[in-house]
């Protein structure tokens, strides 16, 4: 399978002509030494990277602040085809024009090193979010994998996905994961291995203002580790973040040219914002990537599931089942956890079973009474601390926490969130406010 994908590559990298009507191909930027030697975790939050970074590094991890930031990053050491490489986990995030201070961190190490690979993960349920993103980095000219992870909670949605046209369309490895069984992960690992073909990139086709806005500015743009053409298009998106960087390398002269070529395009664009024409015609983009790679199958539900969701949903019967799963919580939770389980931890496994017998054998053998106080007087280290951490709080925080993953796995929750959202939305919130609720 691997010298499949390898043969499949190359023929990808040798072909010179794009098959895709909305990509064009652009050049490379060559690769720095200096951190060569780095791997990226890039992609949206909640998909998994740091499954994935851990099965890649292994247990010794580093996580520290970004300077000047209050944005953690985890590093770790990975061995890739026996060759130590340092692997970064970036913040998750949903676009590289930063809204954030997260997705601000992560632009910022993509202009500041040229790694040996990036690689990108990506939810396989929601493959449209992740293009977004996928488009972004090619435009920007990194080395990039593509890593579908979740892709058996994909296939259970009825979401089957051609990996062989998607690396057709963008040149570029693309690996199915299940991160949390391990399940490509060897593949993965291969890739970064081998390093990522030296393939043609693309970048969207953009409409006449703006194409002529990105030619008129990129000359003036300083040399980085991302393409010239991705600089100039988050400049024209109005990326104020880029600000700092822009000033510590170009003259006044050149930051005057870029702000009339970014004031001519907007005059030419009309009412609409730049930022929003560059990120609507980048969506349509995925969509077009999306045609023939993509196909969605029904999820076949039995007449018990579907009776059972329009009655989770229903205005009036649907508040009663919302106060059936409280109470069942309460009673599994309070009576069962805090009351059934403690009694029994407290009352008879330490009371009995452990502190009786133990301060027995200590009175006998140990005449000490400051030890024996220390161990089993009222407030000793096992009579009351371990007995308190053990037959209190973890029966409590066990039974919460198996009825909350219940809730979580069999889907109740975001019926949960639809229920309670016009409740919410009296109190400034939305129907996802339950969950921390």
């Amino acid at each position: 399978m691997p010298e499949r994908a390898n043969q499949r590559l190359q023929a990808l990298n040798s072909s010179k002509t794009c098959t895709h009507p909305l990509l064009q191909p652009t050049s490379q930027a060559p690769a720095d030494k200096e951190s060569a030697s780095t791997v990226l975790l890039i992609g949206n939050p909640n998909v998994g990277k740091s499954v994935v970074f851990a099965h890649l590094t292994g247990t010794y991890v580093t996580v520290s602040n970004y300077p000047g930031t209050t944005v953690e990053l985890a590093t770790g050491k990975a061995d890739f085809g026996g060759r130590k490489t340092k692997v970064v986990d970036t913040p998750g995030v949903n676009s590289l024009i930063p809204m954030s201070e997260d997705e601000m961190v992560t632009r910022d190490i993509l202009l500041r090193e040229r790694p040996r690979a990036v690689v990108q993960v990506a939810d396989a349920k929601n493959l449209r979010r992740s293009l977004f993103l996928t488009v972004q980095l090619l435009e920007m000219g990194v080395p990039l994998i593509l890593d579908l992870n979740m892709s058996d909670e994909a296939r259970t949605k009825g979401i089957r996905i051609d990996v062989e046209r998607l690396e057709e369309k963008l040149r570029i490895p693309v690996v199915e994961t299940v991160a949390i069984r391990r399940k490509g992960i060897a593949r993965l690992a291969e890739l970064i291995a081998e390093g990522v073909p030296g393939a043609p990139r693309f970048s969207i086709s953009y409409s006449e203002e703006i194409e002529r806005a990105i030619a008129r500015i990129q000359p003036h743009l300083p040399e980085a580790p991302i393409s010239k053409r991705s600089l100039a298009l988050m400049i024209l998106a109005e990326d104020k973040s880029l600000r700092t960087w822009l000033n510590q390398r170009l003259s006044p002269g050149e930051l005057a040219i870029l702000e009339a070529a970014v004031r001519e395009a907007q005059a030419q664009a009309g009412q609409q914002r730049l930022r929003t024409l560059i990120t609507r015609q980048r969506m349509a983009a995925v969509e077009k990537l999306l045609e023939g790679v993509v196909q969605q199958q029904p999820a076949q539900k039995s007449a018990l599931i579907a009776w059972l969701d329009r009655f989770m949903l229903h205005p009036a019967y649907g508040i009663l089942f919302v106060g059936l799963v409280l109470f069942l919580m309460y009673e599994f939770v309070g009576v069962f956890g805090a009351g059934t389980l403690v009694d029994l931890l407290e009352g008879v496994v330490f009371a009995k079973w452990i502190v009786a017998p133990l301060s027995a054998f200590l009175h006998q053998f140990v005449p000490l009474p400051l030890l024996q106080d220390f161990l089993v007087g009222e407030y000793g280290m096992i009579s009351m601390a371990l007995s308190y951490s053990v037959a209190i709080v973890f029966p409590i925080v066990a039974t919460f926490f198996i009825a909350f993953s219940v809730l979580e796995d069999s889907g109740y929750l975001p019926r949960l969130a639809v229920m309670v959202n016009r409740l919410f939305r009296t109190m400034g919130l939305n129907g996802k406010a339950v969950l921390p609720m």
